[in-house]
């Protein structure tokens, strides 16, 4: 033990006891205690974003989904002052893309752009690797689209009408590429079987781009996609349009009957893509990532390449995003349950 030092004060010499060893050890932890908080506090108060985000797509390269975070990307960088990166991670589902984004850090550097899947998974699989009730949280929707029915020039119907009739003459034997299973394509396809009682076999692709090829190869007869995917294909005479998914009919598109008109009465589904981050991501970044996202979006020259793609901007903020994706969700279940599909 350390000799304790006297000192003289007003004439009267005082010597304090002196620091013991006890003492010394309680001393550091709350030094430590300290330091620790400072660190934590300056971690805090670090600008966002701090590094180059990541915006995870589950699709491949060159669909709807990848034009959509392509577009969004550059605006979005130049806003927040550091590059977003798109990252394209296909399969499972969905689900691998979806998983990855769940246990990324919540700190708004990693994004996940929803899709129809997101919704229509957790209404349809009990045995997803997270909750997308729980584990996201929504920022913003970005865009809203229908799918498109379409075939082989080679296939001869020119509606949905005439594919229903052709249909029931050739049971079994017309085949439809869907992507993937559970997707709003797959669910378009068992709807129309169910609504209209035609037999035909759908086939699983992963991404829109592998389904088109099948179809424009030869290798199957039919094709349920966003119409922005199938444009180009149809401006070349490489598909025939026969009918979209949405209330009304598409702009561009005026001369194709909605799948209602042509004999599915009061069926609308659309597809909406917006942006979702883990749950635990501050509330402050959530809604700095919408504001910048929605002000991205309002932008002529974001609304203008969107619709060279024959996509619609259709903004929501966090809490409108959020209460769409849980009515989503209540509609896919119900959907699923009437068409009998699963996949577990």
């Amino acid at each position: 033990m350390q000799a304790a030092r006297c000192v003289a004060i007003k004439d009267q010499l005082t010597c304090p006891a002196p620091l013991t060893r006890n003492a010394t050890v309680l001393v550091r932890p709350l030094l430590l205690g300290l330091a620790l908080a400072a660190i934590a506090g300056a971690t805090q108060a670090q600008p966002y974003p701090a590094k180059p985000l990541r915006l995870v797509v589950a699709f491949p390269a060159g669909g709807t989904a990848d034009v959509v975070a392509r577009t969004l990307a550059q605006p979005l960088g130049a806003a927040l002052g550091q590059n977003v990166i798109v990252e394209n991670r296909a399969g499972g589902g969905t689900v691998i893309a979806t998983e990855l984004v769940a246990r990324a850090a919540a700190d708004g550097h990693t994004l996940l752009l929803t899709g129809f899947s997101f919704s229509a998974n957790s209404a349809l699989r009990s045995n997803l690797p997270f909750d997308t009730q729980k584990d996201f949280a929504a920022v913003a929707r970005i865009e809203s689209s229908p799918w498109m029915l379409a075939a082989h020039p080679s296939l001869p119907v020119k509606n949905v009408k005439e594919l229903i009739a052709l249909a029931r003459t050739r049971p079994g034997q017309l085949t439809y590429a869907a992507n993937p299973a559970g997707s709003g394509a797959h669910l378009i396809g068992a709807m129309l079987k169910l609504t209209t009682a035609i037999n035909m076999v759908d086939v699983a692709y992963q991404g829109e781009v592998p389904a088109m090829i099948a179809v424009i190869g030869g290798h199957a007869d039919l094709l349920i996609a966003y119409v922005p995917a199938l444009a180009p294909q149809l401006a070349a005479g490489k598909l025939r349009a026969l009918g979209v998914s949405s209330r009304q009919r598409v702009e561009r598109y005026k001369d194709v009957a909605t799948l209602a008109e042509a004999g599915m009465p009061g069926f609308e589904l659309t597809g909406n893509q917006g942006i979702t981050v883990p749950a635990a991501t501050p509330k402050a970044v959530i809604e700095r990532l919408g504001m910048e996202i929605l002000r991205a979006v309002g932008t002529p020259l974001f609304k203008e390449t969107l619709a060279r793609q024959g996509l619609t901007p259709a903004p929501l903020n966090s809490a409108e995003y959020d209460a769409l994706l849980r009515a989503e969700f209540t509609k896919m279940q119900k959907m699923f349950r009437d068409t009998a599909v699963k996949l577990d």
